[in-house]
């Protein structure tokens, strides 16, 4: 089983020193310096073909606002509207993938990657990857951080500042680190 295979199915893989995911990491991060430093904020079109050639699958309608960096690409999946404001991270070692009308604030970040406890395991370069799931019709405050194996429901508000380390149901407001449902969303 090759370290790439490891990864996407969730398993301990070393991810520094395998030359394959070396390669695909720096082919993500040149891409990801061309968007963020090389193409015009007014150059829609040529933006919007960097994101859909790095990334593993768009809508027709999204918006990221440079910078932005993430470790592979391909594991990323973006619904229709998702918007996302400056300096969003996305480590996506395993699939990331946003609902509908995910709107991201500055400073996010989305990080599927994971180290062991054990320092010799972490020496060796070695780290797992847990998919993160976003729901439909969800909002990021500024700042907010979400660890590996995450699942966000629908219609959710996540505070600003907050780090969510556990899942969160449907139709809630959540805050905090770590991040806890606050109240329910009621019209």
């Amino acid at each position: 089983m090759t370290e790439k295979e490891k990864m996407i199915a969730g398993m301990i893989y070393d991810a520094n020193y395998d030359e394959e995911l070396l390669r695909e990491r720096t082919k993500a991060k040149e891409l990801c310096h061309e968007y963020n430093y090389l193409v015009k904020p007014s150059e829609i079109e040529k933006q919007n073909k960097i994101l859909k050639k790095l990334l593993g699958k768009t809508g027709k309608n999204f918006t990221v606002t440079a910078p932005f960096w993430c470790d592979y690409g391909y594991n990323i999946e973006l619904g229709e509207n998702f918007y996302s404001n400056h300096n969003v991270v996305i480590l996506d070692g395993a699939k990331v993938k946003f609902g509908d009308n995910v709107f991201v604030a500055p400073n996010c970040g989305f990080y599927t990657a994971g180290h062991p406890l054990d320092s010799e395991q972490r020496n060796a370069g070695l780290e797992y990857a847990k998919p993160i799931t976003v729901g439909n019709n969800v909002w990021f405050g500024a700042g907010v951080h979400v660890m590996p194996g995450v699942t966000i429901g629908n219609d959710v508000v996540i505070a600003a500042g907050s780090v969510v380390t556990k899942d969160i149901p449907s139709g809630v407001m959540a805050a905090g680190v770590p991040c806890k449902v606050v109240k329910k969303i009621t019209e």
